[in-house]
């Protein structure tokens, strides 16, 4: 398959100029089938020759000043700085950077990317929020890894599976009202004795709670959407998008 126009979202939101962010479209790549076409992840079922051309087909469309450090991500709550190229993917959910050149990067396709820089344009973080690294504290812990104050801290929340569509069982929503009792706004019972969660009302409670103020993005599903996002959720065997940050 041959690529077409490779295209991105960037947050609007405060962050100084040098702190460069986007999330991938799933278009612009090289891969078929159900990872159409710019799968980003290697252990999905894709062919590995098909994902290392689009890693390299995005590293040189969006200027990356070196390749991303990818996460073996376990919808934990695991956070990695980023100290340089790594042998093996680290096993992790969020990565955080202080240096510039250095490009911290989760997958999703359903899941809640969440990017984060201070104030001051000196360190970055991104955090791959499922609802079970979300009820976790992954968000908690990647404030936590970028050590300044949360206060000093903008958060970008990107594509991911909205209300209308993330169903979850009684169980999930117990385990977030044993977190936090405000978090039953976010979830609607339906008739089938389930319910629709709020992902990202869920993590601006979080943020809040942790004390991270300045919240912006939002408002995607990428169940909903499928010429641009892939979804885990609707389609089941499916590509990775990812959301990249780095200090230019």
């Amino acid at each position: 398959m041959t690529a077409t126009a490779l295209g991105w979202i960037e947050p609007d939101w405060p962050a100084p100029a040098h702190v460069r962010v986007l999330s991938t479209l799933r278009g612009g790549g090289v891969s078929d089938g159900p990872y159409a076409s710019l799968n980003l992840a290697g252990h999905v079922g894709d062919r590995t020759e098909d994902v290392a051309a689009n890693r390299l087909l995005l590293r040189e469309a969006a200027r990356l000043p070196a390749e991303p450090l990818w996460l073996e991500q376990v919808h934990g709550t695991a956070v990695v700085r980023h100290a340089g190229s790594a042998r093996t993917p680290p096993r992790a959910d969020a990565a955080v950077a202080f240096e510039p050149g250095r490009v911290c990067a989760v997958m999703t396709a359903d899941c809640l990317p969440v990017v984060f820089a201070d104030r001051a344009g000196t360190r970055v973080g991104v955090a791959h929020a499922g609802w079970r690294g979300l009820v976790g504290g992954v968000l908690e812990a990647t404030i936590a890894a970028l050590a300044v104050p949360p206060a000093d801290l903008h958060a970008w929340l990107g594509p991911t599976i909205g209300p209308a569509a993330f169903e979850v069982g009684p169980e999930v929503r117990e385990a977030y009202l044993a977190k936090a009792a405000g978090s039953a706004s976010c979830f609607t019972s339906n008739d089938r004795g389930r319910y629709l969660a709020d992902i990202y009302g869920l993590a601006r409670l979080a943020l809040g709670a942790a004390g991270v103020a300045s919240v912006h993005g939002g408002g995607w599903c990428t169940h909903a959407d499928a010429q641009r996002f892939f979804s885990y959720r609707r389609d089941g065997v499916t590509g990775r998008m990812a959301t990249l940050a780095w200090l230019a």
